[in-house]
C-alpha cells in the first residue's frame, strides 16, 4: 500500500490523540495514582484512572474524525464500525510501570488495513519521546528517522522480554529467559512491550520477544521495526499477525538465532548451555580470576 495523504492524516490524527493522551497520564502521575482496579485473578493486572483517562482522549479523538472506523482498545471502549480501517488502541502500556512511579510507560496506537498495521504511534510521555511509522515511509523519533542496530552475534547483543500476569501457564517465558540470559550480552524486562518494541526499531535493543501479548501490545511496535529496517515473526519463524498472541522482533541480523534458542524450550530441552563463544568468555574469567587469586 502507497503513502497516501489519508494515511498522514491519519497518522496526525493518533500524533494529536497520544500527546493529549500523555498529558493526561502526567495531570495522573502529579497528583498521585489514587485508583487501581484489578482484572482477573491475582494482583498483577492493573487498570488505574490514567489507563480511562487516557482511552477516553483517544477514543473520542478518533470517532469525531472517523466515524465509521473500528476501533480495540484495551479497557473496552471500542467501537463496531464497518470502516476499512481499525485502530488498536492501549492507553497506557507499562501500568504497573506507572503505578508504581518507575518511568517505562506509554501510550500506542495503530491503524491496522486488512489486517495489515499502516499506521504507529508510540508516546512515552515522561521522557517526551514520540515514535511515529507509516507502512511504507520510515520509523522515526521526536522526527528524527531511525534505524535498527546492526550488531551481528547474540553474544553482543542487548534483548528484552517480557512475562504474562500468569507465571504458573505453559508458555510462562521463563525458560526463554534463562536461555537467552546464557547466550546474550544481556537481557532485560522493563514492562512495555509496546516501548521495547520501539526501541528494538530505534537500536537501543537488538532484540525483542514476549509470548500471550494481545495486538494493542505489538501493532504499533511490529510496524515501527519493519520501517527501521528489522523483522518480526512468530517464535516458529512464520509471519506475523496481529491478532496472535506471540512475537520476535529484532535487528535482522540476529532473527534467525534468536529462534534457535526459543525452539530449544519448544523441543523440551529447557535451559541450555551456553554456545561456545560464551563458554570461552567465561573460561577466560575464571582463569582470571584464579591468577588474581594466586597473586594475593
Amino acid at each position: 500500500m502507497s503513502i497516501t495523504d489519508e494515511l498522514f492524516e491519519m497518522r496526525d490524527v493518533a500524533i494529536a490523540a497520544v500527546r493529549e493522551a500523555g498529558a493526561a497520564i502526567r495531570a495522573v502521575a502529579a497528583q498521585g495514582v489514587k485508583e487501581i482496579v484489578f482484572k482477573g485473578e491475582g494482583k498483577r493486572d492493573l487498570v488505574t484512572e490514567a489507563d480511562k483517562r487516557s482511552e477516553q482522549i483517544i477514543i473520542d479523538a478518533i470517532t469525531r474524525r472517523y466515524p465509521d472506523h473500528r476501533i480495540l482498545a484495551e479497557e473496552g471502549t471500542g467501537t463496531g464500525g464497518n470502516g476499512a480501517y481499525r485502530w488498536i488502541v492501549d492507553p497506557l502500556d507499562g501500568t504497573t510501570n506507572f503505578a508504581h512511579q518507575y518511568p517505562l510507560y506509554c501510550v500506542s496506537i495503530a491503524v491496522e488495513h486488512r489486517g495489515e498495521p499502516v499506521v504507529g504511534v508510540v508516546f512515552a510521555p515522561y521522557m517526551d519521546e514520540l515514535f511515529v511509522a507509516i507502512k511504507g515511509g520510515g520509523a522515526t523519533l521526536n522526527g528524527t528517522p531511525i534505524a535498527v542496530s546492526g550488531v551481528t552475534d547474540l553474544i553482543g547483543g542487548l534483548l528484552c522480554t517480557g512475562f504474562p500476569y500468569r507465571l504458573d501457564g505453559p508458555t510462562n517465558n521463563l525458560v526463554n529467559w534463562g536461555n537467552f540470559v546464557l547466550r546474550t550480552q544481556a537481557t532485560r524486562r522493563d514492562g512495555a512491550a509496546a516501548l521495547d518494541l520501539c526501541y528494538v526499531a530505534a537500536g537501543r535493543f537488538d532484540g525483542f520477544w514476549e509470548l500471550n501479548l494481545q495486538p494493542w501490545d505489538m501493532a504499533a511496535g511490529a510496524l515501527m521495526i519493519q520501517e527501521a529496517g528489522g523483522t518480526i515473526s512468530d517464535p516458529y519463524g512464520n509471519a506475523f499477525r496481529v491478532d496472535g498472541h506471540d512475537i520476535v522482533g529484532s535487528n535482522g541480523h540476529l532473527h534467525a538465532t534468536m529462534l534457535d534458542v526459543l525452539a530449544m524450550s519448544k523441543n523440551g530441552h529447557g535451559a541450555g548451555k551456553p554456545n561456545a563463544e560464551t563458554e570461552q568468555l567465561a573460561g577466560q574469567a575464571d582463569t582470571a580470576t584464579a591468577s588474581d587469586a594466586a597473586t594475593i
